[in-house]
């Protein structure tokens, strides 16, 4: 069954507001920029946004943390990244880091510096650390970072992702609050009120900016198809676990979005 059409039209009301943002902090269509990209719905979101605002997100730039931990990057299933790339007919630079803190900037400001665009937008909601980083290798490589999603309402843009026909899962738990039953759920509207309450109960960031959850997107209206996990691992310890994916495809896409 179809999207009610109310909902539809609120989706796209705030995705036309978020769009107004860019368009005044970006000089509006015909920008070629590079999206950082980690395969979680803040940063697809992000590049969706992008296109329709007219921009050409010329390149997505992957970094790949070898430490679990990694204070500014996604490390469950980064390497499916390129399944992701792929649906949305964007080439993909990929390079690994330490993923030691701070020093892992360098990696990113070294494949920022190797685009020839006019800018670069990243999924950045709350994270002040994120943010302030970002900016700043911006400032030194003289173009700017934008970050459609900024101090937006998270719950709202978790709702407007799934109004607009993204679907992705938790690929990650590490929060007091979350159970091994997260570990590969799809988001859908009743997941986000789940999200509400946790948030309430253990004050949690329901986006996960504050390293809760980490997310992976399967299917989005800008995707030729879809992502298809056939194979996957969940590892759980105490209080933390992740959704590991062992086998994924590409496959038309069956439903519309």
């Amino acid at each position: 069954m179809g999207m009610p059409i109310h909902k539809r039209e609120r989706a796209r009301a705030r995705a036309d507001e978020v769009i107004s943002h860019i368009r005044i902090t970006g000089r509006g269509s015909g920008l070629k920029v590079s999206a950082l990209f980690s395969g979680g719905k803040d940063s697809t979101y992000a590049v969706y946004l992008a296109q329709q605002q007219g921009w050409e997100v010329s390149s997505l730039l992957t970094i790949v943390p070898k430490a679990e931990d990694s204070y500014m990057f996604h490390f469950p299933n980064i390497r499916w990244t390129a399944l992701q790339a792929e649906a949305m007919g964007i080439p993909i630079k990929v390079r690994e880091s330490s993923g030691e803190k701070e020093k892992e900037l360098d990696d990113v400001e070294a494949l920022m510096a190797a685009e020839d665009v006019n800018g670069f937008i990243c999924g950045a909601i709350a994270s002040d650390y994120q943010w302030s980083r970002l900016n700043g290798i911006g400032h030194r490589l003289g173009k700017p970072v934008h970050a459609p999603l900024w101090r937006k309402d998270q719950v709202l843009l978790l709702e407007d992702m799934v109004h607009a026909g993204f679907r992705f899962m938790i690929s990650g738990v590490y929060a007091y609050g979350f159970d091994e039953t997260w570990l590969g759920k799809i988001i859908t509207e009743r997941s986000i009120k789940e999200l509400e309450r946790l948030r309430d109960r253990f004050s949690i960031s329901p986006s996960g900016e504050g390293g809760e959850i980490e997310t992976f997107v399967l299917d989005a209206p800008n995707f030729s198809k879809a992502v298809s996990v056939e194979e996957a691992e969940v590892r759980w310890n105490r209080d933390s676990g992740t959704y590991m994916i062992k086998r994924a495809v590409l496959e038309d896409k069956t439903r519309g979005l």
